[in-house]
């Protein structure tokens, strides 16, 4: 299923209005200092009213059947708002790494409870070095002797791993890397979480010690699930970058028409329209990378995966310099804890770091290109 202009409109529309009711400034902030980070009470509303949790899933497991073009609407409103909720881990990578599999018992088993917005999901991939590279997974799980697995190892980084009461977690068996699920509740489960530079966005330290374990798809395909949600993760994170940095681009803007020096708006100084201008470039081509990508996913286009190393690239790069420029532009107060520039900068840097740095991405577009 896929969504005309007009529906997408409207889908917009309705996301932002949502998220400008539940997801002002005061409420990000109270939410970066509480446990859990997000409000329990929106997300119930957020599956209710808008069905967001049940966006991407498809129909026979009682979802809305749509793609990543959607998605990428939502995703773009969200990091416009910076809304803490468990939205990214649970519909971009569980979801998706849950579809990869292509195991239709694990995805009846679990996917309804996501729809319905009973069931947050996490993703635990990337170990100490935070990479994504099949090869370095050391994280081991093990037959039990009754049909099920025990799993052993360290998953730092995992987005909303204290909270997610099911953890998909990538570990290495004989066979190679593969895809488990364990429940929040198993014995020999621990969750830390982490304290990083964006406090929007929980990361925790999970350690496993001979959990129960279930394996979801094929012994051995861990490797093959991994790059199809890294595609798809990293152009619903790009969605999310663009939005964040149109947003910091509209305050620019809005302050330089309404600060005045010297008797005159700041806006009509060269420097400033400059500034602002080449946040505009940037943010234009965010926009366009990223939902450029989000269509070829849709269309199942081959040249996709090079598509999603491109809008990571780029998006990464515009968010950045978007929350930098954000700063310059408003001047002494942009640098205080008051004011929310710090926040989008926070943001911008912790999502380009989130896969990765540069070197990382840049590798990863020349590895989709065959270089």
């Amino acid at each position: 299923m896929s969504a005309d202009e007009s529906e997408l409109r409207q889908l917009r529309f309705s996301v932002r209005e949502f998220l400008e009711a539940r997801s002002p400034e005061e409420a990000v902030r109270k939410l970066m200092e509480s446990e859990p980070r997000f409000d329990l009470d929106v997300w119930a509303q957020a599956a209710d009213q808008l069905r967001l949790p049940s966006l991407v899933i498809p129909e026979e497991y009682g979802g809305d059947g749509f793609g990543p073009v959607e998605l990428g609407v939502v995703l773009e409103e969200m990091g416009r708002a910076l809304l803490c909720s468990p939205f990214y881990s649970t519909v971009v990578l569980a979801v998706q790494a849950l579809l990869a599999s292509g195991d239709t018992g694990a995805c009846a088993r679990h996917l309804p409870g996501i729809a319905a917005g009973r069931t947050t999901a996490a993703l635990a991939v990337a170990e100490d070095g935070g990479s994504w590279d099949p090869a370095l997974i050391s994280a081991r799980a093990v037959p039990d002797g009754d049909g099920g697995w025990r799993l052993s190892g360290r998953k730092p980084f995992v987005i909303d791993g204290t909270t997610a009461e099911l953890i998909l977690v990538v570990a290495r068996t004989v066979a190679g890397p593969s895809l488990f699920a364990v429940e929040r509740t198993s014995a020999g489960l621990a969750a830390e979480p982490m304290e990083t530079l964006d406090a929007t966005r929980a990361m925790a330290r999970l350690t496993f010690d001979a959990v129960p374990a279930t394996l979801v798809g094929a012994d051995g395909a861990g490797g093959r699930v991994m790059t199809k949600v890294l595609d798809i993760a990293t152009v619903g994170l790009a969605a999310e970058q663009a939005g964040g940095a149109r947003r910091c681009l509209e305050m620019s803007a809005d302050y330089a028409r309404t600060r005045h020096q010297f008797g005159r708006p700041i806006g009509s100084f060269q420097a400033v329209k400059h500034k602002c201008a080449d946040m505009l470039v940037q943010v234009e081509l965010a926009e366009a990378a990223s939902r450029e990508a989000a269509r070829l996913a849709a269309e199942g286009a081959p040249d996709f995966p090079v598509a999603a190393a491109v809008a990571h690239a780029c998006c990464s790069r515009a968010y950045v310099f978007a929350a930098m420029e954000n700063i310059q532009v408003h001047g002494g107060i942009g640098f205080t804890w008051e004011h929310p520039a710090h926040l989008y900068f926070r943001r911008a840097k912790s999502s380009q770091l989130l896969f990765g740095g540069p070197a990382v991405y840049h590798e990863r577009l020349l590895d989709r290109l065959g270089i």
